[in-house]
């Protein structure tokens, strides 16, 4: 047999191989397709991320987390906000995906059994999932204030006859140490938005300060920081963590004072999602010695939150982007401590659990992003299909051999009709000789493996012995 005849019967014994593995090779790949719609392995392309207020700390992390994902070719499209508050809201209304919101702010806001308000004011119930990707870092409460200013007010009451006798830890050398010293004083607290007035106003309830007496305003932080260097503000009040430009600018500005919170401890035991913390002495600058003494605060920490229907690849990339962005000391944390699972108000994702416990998946330390993902998420279900079609692929030899011998067994039916008729009409022996040599052609272009080369020599042999039958 020539090269080419060896070429062609090949690929004739593939193209059957293929015929009779077809239905098997559908069936593979309609459950294929199945489990990807089913487990959804891709994640979108783009994802949508509240931070907050202009060169605050969620503005700065948010930048890094879109650093951090664009590298696996994740688009984060980061919506500026007026804070925590506003983050929750977007949250509930499915405005965004993941956000940054303080510990507490639920609580502060409407309190633990209400729903979060909405954009325009009414109330979203709590209905919606959310899940917690960890706490990332405390946000402390800063209390900013003009010292000149407090010490006029300090030395006004002084020449006043009858002025009262400073209360225990207050000092009369123009410190605020307890926010009921913020009588008298122009102080901002930020916007609804952020948080932070609802939470003032817990601490002004618990310190029974009259709010009549105390000259608010909720301008937003950039805003109102303008109005406190210039003077129209005497103390400034938002939370945020050490990384903010505005608290790094406050703390080096001469003239400008922190609030010692002396009772830090009492405020954490009555607000749990307070916790005391201190800023130690010559942590902002070693240099110059500041601040020039250890400074007692109260801080929320704050979690990334995200909806429940968030893909769970992206909850898995932002993760593992915490661990890199948040593990690191810091002014009130020690290296490693951050994120974790301390304080958590909303159950944390199984995808953050297992990035704390394990770091990135084996798979994504040697495969790109996509590859990994998408082997590590169809793996099992993978197993699945295999065992389901191991069985099923048995079929498939016989398949083919019936396949093969049916290409030569399908010509005997003529032959023994043509045998028949010549036992029963004797006189039929010219016409069923030339329907015996049509026959002979037909099967002498049938194209069989080697491995059934037996079996058409056979029907040629058995068609010789018709032949010598009909010449009597």
């Amino acid at each position: 047999m020539s090269s080419s005849a060896n070429l062609r019967a090949t690929l004739l014994s593939l193209r059957d191989l293929l015929a009779s593995a077809g239905p098997f090779i559908l069936l593979a790949i309609a459950l294929l397709a199945l489990t990807y719609w089913w487990l959804d392995p891709t994640p979108p392309r783009r994802v949508t991320l509240a931070t907050g207020p202009a060169q605050s700390a969620y503005d700065e992390f948010g930048k890094r987390y879109a650093k951090a994902l664009a590298a696996n070719g994740i688009t984060v499209n980061l919506v500026e906000t007026e804070g925590s508050a506003h983050n929750l809201r977007l949250l509930h209304e499915g405005r965004v995906d993941l956000a940054f919101v303080q510990g507490g702010t639920a609580d502060a806001t409407l309190g633990p059994d209400a729903g979060a308000p909405s954009v325009d004011g009414s109330v979203v119930p709590n209905d919606t999932g959310l899940q917690s990707l960890g706490s990332l870092f405390v946000e402390p409460v800063w209390v900013f204030y003009q010292e000149a200013a407090v010490q006029r007010l300090r030395d006004a009451a002084a020449r006043t006859a009858r002025t009262s006798p400073p209360a225990a830890g207050d000092d009369a050398s123009g410190t605020l140490a307890r926010p009921g010293q913020l009588a008298g004083l122009r102080v901002n607290v930020g916007t609804e938005g952020s948080g932070v007035p609802a939470l003032m106003r817990q601490l002004f309830e618990l310190n029974q300060i009259d709010m009549k007496a105390l000259q608010l305003s909720t301008l937003a932080q950039t805003p109102a920081t303008v109005g406190f260097l210039g003077g129209d503000i005497d103390v400034l009040v938002f939370a945020s963590a050490p990384e903010s430009l505005m608290v790094q600018m406050l703390l080096r500005t001469p003239g400008v004072g922190l609030m010692d919170f002396v009772q830090s401890e009492a405020y954490s035991r009555r607000l749990p999602f307070l916790s005391p913390v201190v800023l130690p002495r010559g942590v902002v600058d070693l240099s110059t010695d500041v601040p020039p003494r250890d400074v007692r605060l109260v801080a929320s920490t704050t979690a990334l939150l995200a909806r429940e229907d968030t893909h769970p690849a992206l909850l898995q990339l932002f993760a593992q982007a915490a661990i890199g962005l948040h593990g690191g000391a810091g002014w009130f944390n020690r290296a490693r401590e951050f994120p974790n699972a301390a304080q958590a108000q909303y159950p944390l994702s199984r995808e953050a659990e297992r990035a704390m416990r394990d770091g990135p998946p084996v798979m994504q330390r040697y495969l790109p992003f996509w590859m990994a993902n998408l082997v590590e998420r169809m793996w099992l279900a993978l197993g699945i299909i295999v065992a389901v079609l191991l069985p099923a692929s048995r079929i498939v030899p016989p398949l083919y051999q019936l396949r093969i011998r049916s290409r030569v067994f399908r010509w005997y039916a003529q032959l023994r009709e043509i045998e028949g008729r010549f036992e029963r009409e004797p006189g039929s022996a010219p016409e069923l000789a030339g329907q015996l040599d049509t026959l002979e052609r037909k099967v002498e272009r049938i194209n069989v493996p080697l491995s059934y080369a037996d079996e058409l020599y056979a029907l040629r042999q058995n068609i010789l012995m018709v032949r010598s039958k009909l010449r009597g």
